[in-house]
Order: C-alpha cells, then sequence, then structure tokens
C-alpha cells in the first residue's frame, strides 16, 4: 500500500500528466449523461408518442450524430473530447517531442479522426453488442429453432463466448489503469493508446490561446461568397455543438436528478417525500355536551326525544335522527347535532329498515 501511494504522489506531482481521478472522472461524464437523456426522451415520447416517438425509437442513432458533432468541434477547436476539456486536459501525439503543441492548433489528421472514430463509433458498437447479445438469449429462451440447427448452434456458441470477451476487454481497461497509476504508461485507456494520442493538461499559453480564438471567431469577416457560405455552416455546426455542451454542461445535474427521481430503486423515498400530510381531526362539541344529547334508547331521535319516524342517518357522523328534525337542524346550522361536524344536505341518507 506505501508503494502504491507512493506511485500516486509521483504520478499526480507532474505538470502535465493528470492523476487517475481527473482521467475516470471525464471518462464517466458522457457515461452519466447517455442514460439521462434517454430517460429524457422516454418520457417525451411517452407523453406525446406522435411527436417523440422517433425520439425513443432512434435514439442511438440520434445521440451518435449529436456525440459526433459535439466532439468533431471540441477536437477541432480544443484538441480535446467535450469532456476532456470540462476537465481542463488536451491531447498530443505521443512522441518525445518536448515542446507541446497549444490546443488551438489541432491535432494531426490521422491522430484526429481516430481519436473521433473511438470516441463516437465504438461507444454505439458495444451498446448495439449489448442489445443484441441481450435479444438473442431472450429469443434463445423462446427459439422455435430445433436443436441441431446450424444458426442455433451458432448463436449459443456466441452467447457462451460473449461474458470471455467482455471480461477481457474490461480487464484489459483494467490492466491500462494500473499501469497508468503505477507510472508503466502514458495512458489511463487503450482507446488512447489506439488513438495515437495522450492526455495532458491545459497550460496557460493553452488558455490564452482558446480564448483568442474564441475572440477572434465572432470579430473575423469574409468577403468571398464561398468563403462565407463555408463560414456559416461552420458558424451553425460549431453553435449547435457550443449549444450542446453549454446545454450539457449546465443540465448534467439536472438529468441525473431525473434519473433519480424515476429509478425504481428510489420510489419509495420519492413516495414519503410526495405524500399529501394527514389533515388534521375536525373540531368536536364538548363530550359531555354532546352525550347528553344522546338518548339512552337507539330508536329515540336525539332531537325530539320521540321515537324516530323517517330514520335519517348523517354520512358525516353517522348517527340516526327524524328525517324532519335533521333537515331542519341541518339547514339552519350546517353542522351535527351531535358531533358539530361540518355538515350540508346532501351528507342526508336515509335508512330502510327491512320491516318497512
Amino acid at each position: 500500500m506505501a508503494e502504491l501511494g507512493a506511485h500516486l504522489t509521483a504520478a499526480s506531482a507532474g505538470d502535465d500528466r493528470p492523476s487517475i481521478f481527473e482521467a475516470v472522472a471525464q471518462d464517466s461524464l458522457m457515461a452519466a449523461v447517455k442514460p439521462a437523456l434517454q430517460h429524457l426522451a422516454k418520457v417525451l415520447a411517452e407523453s406525446n408518442p406522435g411527436r417523440y416517438g422517433f425520439l425513443w425509437r432512434w435514439f442511438d442513432e440520434v445521440y451518435l450524430l449529436l456525440d459526433l458533432l459535439l466532439q468533431q468541434h471540441y477536437l477541432a477547436r480544443c484538441s480535446a473530447s467535450f469532456s476532456e476539456n470540462f476537465y481542463s486536459l488536451k491531447r498530443i501525439p505521443i512522441g518525445d517531442c518536448r515542446q507541446q503543441p497549444l490546443a488551438t492548433a489541432g491535432l494531426p489528421k490521422r491522430q484526429h479522426w481516430k481519436s473521433l472514430l473511438l470516441l463516437v463509433l465504438a461507444p454505439y458498437l458495444k451498446g448495439k453488442l449489448e442489445k443484441l447479445v441481450s435479444s438473442l438469449r431472450e429469443e434463445d429462451e423462446y427459439s422455435i429453432h430445433p436443436p441441431s440447427s446450424s444458426w442455433k448452434r451458432f448463436y449459443r456458441a456466441f452467447l457462451a463466448a460473449y461474458p470471455f470477451v467482455n471480461m477481457t476487454w474490461e480487464g484489459w481497461f483494467l490492466i491500462q489503469q494500473l499501469c497508468y497509476i503505477l507510472g508503466k504508461a502514458q495512458h489511463h485507456s487503450p482507446m488512447l493508446r489506439l488513438a495515437g494520442v495522450r492526455l495532458v493538461r491545459l497550460t496557460a499559453e493553452d488558455i490564452q490561446a482558446l480564448e483568442k480564438t474564441f475572440a477572434g471567431a465572432t470579430s473575423s469577416q469574409t468577403h468571398s461568397i464561398k468563403t462565407q457560405v463555408l463560414s456559416a455552416v461552420r458558424k451553425a455546426l460549431g453553435g449547435i455543438a457550443f449549444s450542446l455542451s453549454t446545454g450539457l454542461s449546465v443540465g448534467v445535474f439536472f438529468l441525473q436528478f431525473l434519473d433519480w427521481w424515476y429509478s425504481s430503486e428510489n420510489q419509495e423515498t420519492i413516495k414519503s417525500l410526495t405524500a399529501l400530510p394527514t389533515p388534521p381531526p375536525p373540531m368536536h362539541l364538548d363530550h359531555e355536551a354532546g352525550s347528553a344529547l344522546l338518548p339512552k334508547l337507539k330508536t329515540v331521535c336525539p332531537l325530539c326525544r320521540k321515537t324516530r319516524v323517517n330514520a335519517t342517518a348523517l354520512s358525516t357522523s353517522s348517527y340516526v335522527f327524524c328525517y324532519r328534525c335533521v333537515y331542519s337542524y341541518v339547514k339552519t346550522h350546517q353542522r351535527c347535532p351531535i358531533t358539530g361536524y361540518a355538515t350540508e344536505l346532501q351528507h342526508l341518507v336515509k335508512l330502510y329498515s327491512p320491516e318497512s
């Protein structure tokens, strides 16, 4: 443990090399945004299927397009993905060059397109593969193919091999992170190694160059029609990507809150938070005064002290009176003669005995 702590301290002490905590945090940012957006699309589709149903049916493709615009914008202008730029990181090509290029210089074309494909396409294909495995498992349980079918044997072999392939893939990421912690690797993720880049922190020069670039982009003027059209298209794409990034930056907490609010695990907590308070009991008359009105015989009306005629009960208190007596009393006082509960004429309930 002491050796691991020393390596952690040494790794975090570097000027340009981000710590493992920063690297893992920026990886988890986009992984947390997608489920929240997916739940938001589901809520919209359920509220209005005709207008927003396509968002749920084609969510993976819509998210792929938006993610492509977002990551392309940040890779071209900041040499980093959205989440890496959020944590003030940038990508530089692997090499022994002492002078690091500025973030505004962009990545070489090869590293740029590799980074874009691995950032956008790899998670999309992995998600599709997981859905395929899930559907094949359900089909395997209710399949009508004969046991000797070659297709049946193929996808059963695929289902049997997938857990080991997935374990190898996740183990590769874990080993890479351990090597990064111990200072044996320049990358915390195999995706960075495949893209031929590594992560470093933004310097003061990078921040100044980014601010100048953003300021210059708003003040620059072009005269050629072709250049103006291309600039307008770039600005439109940049505006979409910027609005997406700003919305994501502001709405990450809100989307996570929605995901927590509608989670089935938290429904008991939600019910306790949103349950209506129990109303206070109605004000009673004095107990002795109320009980004094009650006759000893149950067939006697408490108001006229005679045998009840046309027995009528009050639904607010369940006491029984003569219809004429209780009608006149409720019409005048709007309350029960015994309990004092607020009562109206529609609360009178005529009782019919078997003898009548």
